[in-house]
């Protein structure tokens, strides 16, 4: 969905949730002076039991001059988006409407459609609201009050940007112009003297597994950041590893994840905690995620949340393998030859967009990587909108440069930043088109079980395949060692008959 689709109703009701978040206000109060500066006869609501009494909240809205109304009742309005929440769902207060329309970051099986914006790749819905807005061609830092709702709303869903993913969202951190002093006001009045008796009777219940340096802590219903807090006590505790918090809350759990140990990135965990039951993701040593509870009671319909943890982490560290780059002893045994099928990809040589040696942070899907730039590092776009870097040599190897611009379009336009200025550079103007060679070769196998791949371009974290996922070896060069989907991997390469 895009906004314009949404630009023929002219009486249009914006509703979030009931007891809103922040993210719920600043991505609301977004789409509704966006359609306000179209002259819309606009308005945001919520409903519920109780109006907003968090200290935070309303310090945002009253600064921020929010026109956010409680409401009991609406008279079946020419257009209902709610933003944050999903039509029908138990935590949004059901009004009649004569079109409905979607913007969320939920996951509970509702996908995207002419109507609906639903993405749970992203940590908040004030990520989704600032994507649109791109779309839509409004400059939102001409608004800093619009700026500063969507990085606070942001801020507050991924537990203080400890959960995002998607490179958007590091760009919303980077390049929104938001009121800092608002900001920093709002940073000292998150919770109350109740939600910290909650974290302090929630850390005297912990669960420490000794065998895996774990603890898995049950919270009560609470602001989803406490859990953060709690989390980031309980990780400095000297034998702890690795720490998980959970509540409930509607719709399911919300869990933060926190990890000091380079071989279990927390990132990874939560995504392999929420996997087929929800969604989650973030950084390398706070991360967090949501369980849905209709697709939690499906599959494990006999568990608790802390017998499931309990389950899954006992799988978990029982099962992966761990590959690094520069292992003497390598895992080549049962591999194949593969040749890569012709196909166009896109490349950057990273002198030309900055001088020689200057560092610089390719903002990647995976993660920031950074590189510095030299006659012998280029930057190479795949089908999928992955962006990595690629030494000259390798490069020269696989592919044939070809004089024409590469021009295919991503859900994320990808950057690079000068680390020195911060400033960031489109990298699709500059990008160049490649022919994969078709004798270019590489050796690879299926994974038999779920493996981390530390390799020579990740100093910190590592890539994570499941079973069935390839992992490949360019051909005599056992060092660049990576992983592909199997879903792709067909697409990309053909067996070497030869």
């Amino acid at each position: 969905m895009q906004l314009s689709q949404l630009e023929k109703f002219n009486e249009i009701v914006i509703q979030i949730h009931d007891n809103p978040d922040a993210d719920a206000v600043g991505s609301g109060f977004s789409m509704y002076k966006y359609f306000k500066s179209l002259g819309k006869n606009v308005r945001l609501v919520y409903s519920g039991r109780n109006a907003i009494k968090k200290s935070n909240m309303l310090i945002l809205i009253s600064e921020l001059d929010i026109p956010l109304e409680f409401v009991s009742e609406l008279n079946n309005p020419e257009l209902l988006l709610t933003v944050d929440c999903q039509y029908g769902q138990g935590n949004v207060t059901h009004f009649d409407a004569q079109n409905i329309a979607m913007i969320d970051h939920h996951n509970t099986g509702k996908l995207s459609d002419d109507m609906a914006e639903i993405r749970s790749n992203y940590a908040s819905a004030s990520t989704i609201c600032y994507a649109m807005l791109q779309a839509a061609g409004y400059d939102i830092n001409e608004d800093i009050s619009m700026a500063t709702a969507l990085y606070y709303g942001l801020y507050m869903d991924s537990d203080h940007f400890s959960e995002i993913g998607h490179p958007l969202e590091r760009d919303m951190i980077d390049f929104l112009k938001y009121d800092k002093g608002l900001i920093l006001k709002l940073k000292h009045a998150n919770f109350n003297m109740d939600e910290l008796a909650t974290a302090g009777e929630a850390i005297t219940g912990t669960k420490y597994v000794e065998e895996y340096r774990l603890t898995i802590v049950e919270a009560a219903p609470c602001d989803p950041n406490i859990l953060g807090v709690i989390g980031d006590f309980i990780i400095q505790v000297d034998t702890v590893d690795i720490s998980i918090t959970y509540n409930k809350c509607s719709g399911g759990y919300k869990i933060s994840v926190r990890s000091c140990t380079p071989e279990i990135t927390a990132n990874e965990l939560a995504d392999y905690i929420t996997k087929e039951v929800g969604s989650g993701g973030g950084h390398l040593d706070k991360a967090g995620g949501f369980i849905n509870l209709d697709s939690f009671q499906k599959l494990y319909p006999s568990d608790t949340l802390e017998s499931y943890l309990m389950k899954k982490m006992n799988e978990y560290y029982n099962g992966y393998d761990v590959i690094r780059y520069n292992d003497k002893e390598k895992h080549l045994e049962k591999l194949q030859k593969y040749r890569k099928k012709p196909g166009i990809f896109g490349y950057i040589k990273t002198t030309d967009l900055f001088s020689a040696g200057t560092e610089c942070k390719i903002r990647t899907l995976d993660g920031d990587v950074m590189v510095r730039s030299g006659e012998d590092i280029y930057i190479m776009l795949g089908k999928s909108g992955e962006v990595y870097p690629i030494q000259r040599e390798i490069f020269e190897g696989k592919y044939t440069p070809i004089d024409k611009p590469f021009t295919e379009e991503y859900e994320y336009r990808p950057t690079v930043i000068n680390a020195v200025e911060g400033k960031p550079y489109e990298i699709l103007p500059y990008a160049r088109q490649c022919l994969s060679n078709t004798t270019s070769a590489i050796l690879a196998k299926p994974l038999e079980r779920y493996t981390k791949v530390f390799t020579k371009w990740n100093y910190d974290g590592y890539m994570v395949g499941d079973k069935g996922d390839m992992l490949c070896y360019t051909f005599g060069n056992e060092e660049d060692v990576y992983l592909t989907e199997c879903s792709i991997f067909d697409d990309l390469y053909e067996k070497d008959e030869k």
